[in-house]
């Protein structure tokens, strides 16, 4: 059995990873790669796995609610590390970009730290969650604008 001070605590809870995963995930690799030059110190780390891109198979529900059907095929790259703290990051993101895969991974590990990850939730994952919100709006308005109303009339028996 080992000793309570090599037991690390409940940080994270599993919500709170899944989301800051799911926001690293969507980050664009550029704004990734900001967010690591902006780190006063870049851990070291080793791979578990290193960045492969394989493929998944995407799952679908008619109508949104019936029965799941086979959508078709999505590459998605995927890599493991380890930090010199011992924290591991896993990361899976949509294509082929190895260097996105990675930097995903190194920032769950970081944000899984006890101290080091409240402060990465408020300056990396809160702003890329802030910017991915603003391009879905961006998205969402010029779609808006192409919207067309469609009504039937109702024609009487004159």
């Amino acid at each position: 059995m080992a000793s309570t001070d090599s037991v690390k605590t409940a940080w994270p809870a599993q919500p709170e990873r899944q989301a800051w995963l799911a926001v690293l995930a969507r980050a664009p690799v550029n704004d990734l790669e900001h967010a690591w030059a902006a780190l006063t110190q870049q851990p070291a780390f080793r791979f578990l796995r290193p960045p492969e891109t394989g493929l998944t198979q995407v799952r679908a529900r008619a109508g949104g609610t019936g029965q799941q059907f086979n959508l078709g095929e999505a590459t998605v790259t995927r890599c493991t590390v380890q930090l010199e703290s011992g924290d591991i990051g896993v990361g899976y993101v949509m294509g082929r970009n190895g260097r996105q895969a990675e930097l995903v991974t190194v920032f769950d590990a970081l944000l899984q730290d006890p101290v080091l990850g409240p402060s990465l939730q408020r300056d990396v994952i809160a702003r890329l969650a802030r910017q991915q919100a603003e391009r879905q709006q961006r998205q969402a308005e010029a779609t808006a604008g192409t919207k067309v109303d469609f009504f039937t009339m109702v024609r009487g028996d004159d």
